[in-house]
């Protein structure tokens, strides 16, 4: 069973959701991170030296680090380094993990829908990154 890890530095990112633009008579849609996506694809695919078999099973265990917000104070930034504050707010795990997987399709596996097991965590930490362990 091959376990593969990927470190992407940065902040991590939210899939959001799709823009619509009158073009005229005719309504398009258009992505606005299509930038975000190819620097994630990027630097995964670095990482990834083999690709899922079609219809493996896939588990994706996923750590988002979020950077700490400038304004929070030294009590919560010791609670921070201990383990007892939690990533509580916005983006919601759930959307980071959509950008995830959609970035992965035929660079970790052929379709997402082989994924069958997802651990999501939000996490603050000084060094913001997406961790994520990838195993069949």
């Amino acid at each position: 069973m091959p376990i593969i890890k990927v470190h992407v530095p940065g902040k991590p990112i939210a899939k959001k959701r799709p823009r619509f633009a009158r073009r005229g008579n005719f309504v398009t849609t258009y992505n606005e991170q299509e930038t975000e996506e190819g620097k994630f694809i990027l630097l995964a695919r670095q990482q990834i030296k083999e690709i899922a078999p079609v219809g493996a099973p896939v588990t994706l265990h996923c750590v988002f680090y979020f950077p700490i917000p400038k304004s929070t104070s030294k009590t919560k930034i010791r609670e921070i380094e201990n383990g007892r504050y939690a990533h509580v707010k916005k983006p919601d795990a759930d959307n980071c993990l959509k950008f995830v997987k959609d970035c992965l399709n035929g660079v970790a596996w052929h379709d997402d829908s082989q994924v069958w097991t997802v651990t999501a965590v939000k996490v603050y930490s000084h060094e913001p990154a997406t961790f994520l362990k990838i195993s069949w």
